[in-house]
């Protein structure tokens, strides 16, 4: 207790004493944090990026949006152009069927004609061909899928036949022709099929049917 009250009695200074000035020295930096951290302009700075990023997401947003529906503005357009005259097409294809017909008839026709009804025929043959030919100009195809394989998407099977040197599958028959307009569908062509117990699999292998019109 005497060795105590000597060292005191000295000036020496106890340890718990001496930390006390580096804690007193500590404070002042916390203090400065605490007043960064509340820096109303530093906080409305914050404030102001996020909204600028906020604000830059949604304009790209938009931006994208609307690039997207002018692409499907355009499209829808220009289908528009392409199919605008299918339903008067598909009405046309009446007045093609009956020229065909007519030109069928008069060419399954062993009797000899007059010079007048091959003149009429010829002048049908030709008015058919450029009915076919203003169809062209339109997108508007004919299909003749004699010949050809069953394709569900183009022909319409309405009758089998047996036709012993025909593969099965394969167009025998075309009772009405086929149409597509840009390459869409606009009427199926109506065929009988061939039921099969024709062409041997090497003969048919080496001949390749082009089912598009």
């Amino acid at each position: 207790m005497d060795d105590k009250q000597h060292d005191n009695d000295n000036g020496e200074t106890p340890a718990a004493e001496a930390d006390a000035p580096e804690l007193a020295e500590a404070a002042p930096d916390a203090d400065a944090a605490d007043a960064a951290t509340a820096d109303p302009a530093a906080a409305a700075l914050a404030a102001a990026e996020a909204e600028v990023a906020d604000l830059k997401d949604k304009l790209l947003r938009a931006v994208a949006e609307t690039e997207n529906v002018r692409r499907r503005a355009d499209r829808e357009m220009s289908d528009l152009r392409k199919f605008a005259v299918s339903d008067f097409a598909r009405d046309m294809l009446s007045v093609a069927d009956n020229l065909q017909r007519a030109i069928d008839a008069a060419a399954q026709d062993d009797g000899e004609h007059s010079a007048e009804v091959k003149q009429l025929l010829e002048g049908v043959t030709l008015t058919e061909k450029e009915l076919l030919h203003q169809f062209e100009k339109h997108g508007i195809v004919r299909l003749e899928p004699m010949g050809e394989k069953l394709d569900p998407n183009l022909h319409q099977a309405v009758v089998q036949l047996d036709v012993p040197d025909a593969e099965a599958g394969t167009v025998v028959q075309v009772m009405q022709c086929g149409y597509t307009i840009q390459g869409r569908l606009l009427r199926p062509a109506m065929v009988g099929v061939a039921k099969g117990g024709g062409a041997k699999p090497a003969e048919a292998a080496g001949q390749a049917v082009d089912t598009q019109a």
